[in-house]
C-alpha cells in the first residue's frame, strides 16, 4: 500500500495536468469524439488492452496482473454539461456553452493516473482491473446500460465508483449501504386551452391559468399521497407560455422532475399527476398531453462493498473522516452496473478547506479541490490490491 501511495503522489501533477486539459476541452453526452481518444490513446501508451466504441462512445481498459485471480471494475464518467462557465481560472473552458460543471474530468484524469500505477505492479497483482470509461452519464438513457450490453462487465466480480463532491470536505468519505441516490424520472405536460384577447377571459379557456394551478396543486402529491415515512420529490423545472402581453396563450408547456427510492412510490406519483392533471383539465375544458419517461433507477450499495470501502477508506492518510451518509436525490446511471454486479458507489469530499461555500455541482461556477483526486485514487487503488489479494 505505501508502494502505491508513495506512486500515486509523484504522479499527482500528471492527474492535475489531464484535469485541466479535459476541463479546457468539455464534449457534451453522446457527442464524445476526443475524449474517448484521448483516454484510448493513454491507455494504449500503457500497453493495456483497450475496447472503443463500447456501446456507443465508451472506453474499457484492462490490465491483466502476472497471476490468474478476480476481476475489479472501476468506472469514471467523462461528459460535461451545456453551462457557460463564468470561472476565470487558467483551466477555464475553452468552448463556448459547455463546461465540466460536475466534476468528470476529476473522475477522468483519476482513474487514467491510477491506471498507470496499477501497471507498474502488474508484476504483483493476483487477478485483473477493468478500466470503465463511460459516456454520457448527464443525460438519459445514459452511457451506462449500453456499456453493460455491450459486454464491459463481463467477467467481473465486483465493481467500485466515486464521486467527487464539492460541498463535502476535502477528506471526508461518505458511505452508504442500501439507496444511496434517488430514481431520476421527468415529465413533459403540454395543456391545449382556447387563445383569445387578454380583454374576453371568459370567451377563452386560460392554459397559463390551468398550468398555474396545477402546479400549486403538484406540490400537494408528496405531502398528501406519499407515505410521509418514505421519500419523494416532485420539482417543476420549466414552464413555458411565449405570448403577447395581452393574449391569453392557447398552450403552455411544462416539464419537471420525480426523485423517488422506491418503485411503489416511483409509479404512485406517475399515476396521481396524470390524475390531477386530467381532473384540472376537464374542469377547465381543456386538452392535455402528459408523457413520464423513467430515467435511472436508485443507487442501491451492497452491504459487504460499501463496508469494505469504508474500512479501506479510514487507512488512507488524506482522510480525516468516514461517515455514513443521508440518501442523495439526485440521480446516477451507476445505478444499473450494482444490478448486474456487487459493488459500491461512494462520495469523496472536494471541498477547499479555504473556502466559505462551494457552488453547487451544475453551477456555472462550479468547481473542486483537486487534491480530492489522489484521496479517491488512493482509495480505490487501496481497495482493488486488497480485493485482488484475497481472490487466490
Amino acid at each position: 500500500m505505501n508502494d502505491l501511495f508513495s506512486a500515486l503522489n509523484k504522479n499527482y501533477d500528471e492527474m492535475v495536468s489531464i484535469r485541466r486539459h479535459l476541463h479546457e476541452n468539455p464534449e457534451l453526452s453522446f457527442e464524445e469524439v476526443l475524449t474517448p481518444k484521448f483516454i484510448a490513446d493513454y491507455h494504449r501508451k500503457l500497453g493495456l488492452e483497450v475496447r472503443e466504441g463500447v456501446g456507443g462512445r465508451g472506453v474499457v481498459a484492462t490490465l491483466k496482473g502476472a497471476k490468474p485471480g478476480r476481476t475489479v471494475a472501476l468506472r469514471a464518467d467523462f461528459d460535461a454539461l451545456a453551462i457557460q462557465e463564468l470561472n476565470e481560472v487558467p483551466y477555464k473552458s475553452k468552448v463556448d456553452g459547455v463546461m465540466h460543471a460536475c466534476g468528470h474530468d476529476g473522475h477522468t484524469a483519476t482513474l487514467l493516473v491510477l491506471a498507470k500505477v496499477l501497471n507498474e505492479m502488474r508484476s504483483d497483482l493476483t487477478g485483473n482491473v477493468v478500466f470503465i470509461h463511460q459516456f454520457a452519464e448527464e443525460i438519459t438513457p445514459g452511457g451506462a446500460k449500453p456499456m453493460i450490453e455491450d459486454g464491459c462487465l463481463d467477467g467481473v466480480d465486483v465493481i467500485f465508483g466515486t464521486h467527487l463532491w464539492a460541498p463535502t470536505p476535502l477528506g471526508d468519505i461518505l458511505v452508504r449501504n442500501g439507496p444511496i441516490m434517488a430514481a431520476a424520472d421527468m415529465f413533459e405536460i403540454t395543456i391545449h386551452g382556447k387563445g383569445g384577447h387578454g380583454a374576453e377571459p371568459h370567451n377563452s379557456v386560460d392554459s397559463i391559468v390551468i398550468g398555474s394551478q396545477f402546479i400549486t396543486q403538484l406540490q400537494t402529491l408528496v405531502s398528501r399521497r406519499v407515505d410521509p415515512l418514505k421519500s419523494a420529490v416532485v420539482s417543476v423545472g420549466h414552464f413555458e407560455a411565449i405570448n403577447p402581453f395581452n393574449v391569453i396563450a392557447e398552450k403552455v408547456v411544462i416539464k419537471g422532475t420525480v426523485r423517488t427510492f422506491e418503485e411503489s412510490v416511483r409509479t404512485l406519483l406517475e399515476k396521481e399527476i396524470e390524475l390531477l392533471l386530467k381532473t384540472l383539465c376537464e374542469g377547465a375544458h381543456a386538452r392535455f398531453e402528459y408523457k413520464f419517461s423513467r430515467g435511472y433507477p436508485p443507487v442501491v450499495n451492497h452491504k459487504k462493498e460499501t463496508q469494505f470501502i469504508a474500512d479501506i477508506a479510514c487507512s488512507v492518510p488524506e482522510v480525516t473522516s468516514v461517515k455514513e451518509c443521508a440518501p442523495f436525490m439526485i440521480g446516477e446511471d451507476f445505478a444499473y452496473y450494482l444490478e448486474k454486479v456487487p459493488g459500491t458507489f461512494f462520495i469523496t469530499g472536494a471541498k477547499n478547506p479555504s473556502w466559505e461555500t462551494a457552488y453547487p455541482h451544475h453551477h456555472a461556477r462550479f468547481d473542486f479541490d483537486e487534491r480530492a483526486m489522489l484521496i479517491a485514487a488512493k482509495t480505490m487503488g487501496m481497495a482493488t490490491l486488497k480485493y485482488l489479494k484475497h481472490s487466490k
